[in-house]
């Protein structure tokens, strides 16, 4: 079972987890990265794959603005059709086009079919304090190479899109987390950049006060940052009621102690593997099986607990960077003993 924060001995939640404990345990989803460190850049790219041949075969997909101080791409017709046609792409905030166009040549390369129209979904947080972001270094190279490293075991930590992020003023980064519900799986991977120390909530724990002390640095003034939350599950949902199950990742981010402040923007975006839309289907009709709407409550709370978890995860895989001028951002593991008092 793949959790930083378990091996810490702390378990989230109250639901089981899939036997990975990572949003791949959802059958067919893959993840991969790609990730450039060294002395002028911390950044990366990471891919959340639903299947293949996803342009001929799109699922159902919802998304939710939590707070709207971001840069995303291709919402808009997520919203508005209910589908997911492109693989999901995170990276920093100056790189969103440059991937966007990756992904429509990425589709243009692999659909089975001439392409006419394709919306490509690319959801992004900040890097600039540990990366030279206006440098702008990802395009198709850098995606094909999170696609050919996609897998169901991905890292986590300062990995990927995650690399140059920081979280509650500590290195952030990459998380993931499922649960298990009626035997299907809810899970979530989280890109996290966002939030005070003095707001940090571990399962109960706040050690803002005592990791301060040990930082000699001022408080970050405001929370601002972002969050990128992707949900995945195999449950028989509609777009509508997918929405609903995508919003409960925000108690998640509550939980550990963000509050949405201005200048965060935290926006999550789900998708279920269940129903297949094939782009070509000529009949007037189509039939979906959804589930019942006075049986979501559990689904609701797997969202909570797997966004909680997967922030949490992001936290206790990262380490210390260095930024290229010089700043190092210290990780939660280096506190062990302010969480554990």
């Amino acid at each position: 079972m793949s959790s930083p924060i378990r091996g810490w001995g702390l378990v989230p939640g109250l639901l089981p987890p899939g036997a990975r404990n990572l949003i791949t345990d959802v059958p067919g989803v893959t993840v991969g990265h790609w990730t450039l460190q060294n002395a002028r850049h911390n950044t990366g790219l990471t891919v959340i794959v639903p299947r293949p041949g996803l342009y001929d075969d799109p699922c159902t997909a919802a998304c939710c603005v939590i707070n709207g101080y971001g840069k995303t791409c291709g919402l808009v017709q997520v919203e508005e059709l209910g589908r997911l046609e492109t693989p999901i792409a995170l990276t920093n905030t100056l790189n969103v086009g440059l991937v966007a166009d990756a992904l429509v040549q990425y589709t243009l390369d692999t659909a089975s079919a001439p392409v006419r129209s394709v919306n490509p979904v690319v959801g992004e947080c900040n890097d600039a304090t540990l990366n030279t972001i206006a440098e702008r270094v990802m395009g198709y190279d850098q995606l094909q190479a999170a696609l050919a490293a996609a897998g169901p075991d991905f890292a986590q930590g300062c990995v990927g899109a995650g690399a140059g992020m920081i979280c509650h003023e500590l290195k952030g980064g990459i998380g993931s987390a499922s649960r298990l519900v009626e035997g299907y799986t809810v899970g979530v991977l989280a890109l996290c950049n966002y939030g005070q120390l003095a707001e940090l909530n571990i399962l109960g724990r706040r050690p803002g006060t005592a990791i301060r002390a040990k930082l000699n640095e001022p408080p970050r003034p405001a929370d601002r940052g972002s969050c990128m939350l992707i949900l995945a599950t195999d449950l028989p949902l509609s777009s509508r009621q997918l929405k609903r199950v995508v919003r409960r990742c925000a108690v998640g981010l509550a939980r550990c102690g963000s509050y949405w402040g201005h200048g965060s923007g935290d926006i999550a975006i789900g998708f279920t593997t269940a129903a297949h839309w094939p782009r070509h289907a000529d009949g007037l009709t189509m039939t979906e099986i959804v589930w019942n709407e006075d049986k979501l409550d559990a689904a609701f709370a797997a969202a909570a607990e797997a966004a909680e978890e997967s922030v949490l995860n992001a936290l206790a895989a990262a380490v210390p960077v260095t930024g290229p001028d010089g700043r190092v951002c210290r990780a939660l593991c280096e506190f062990k003993e302010e969480v554990f008092p």
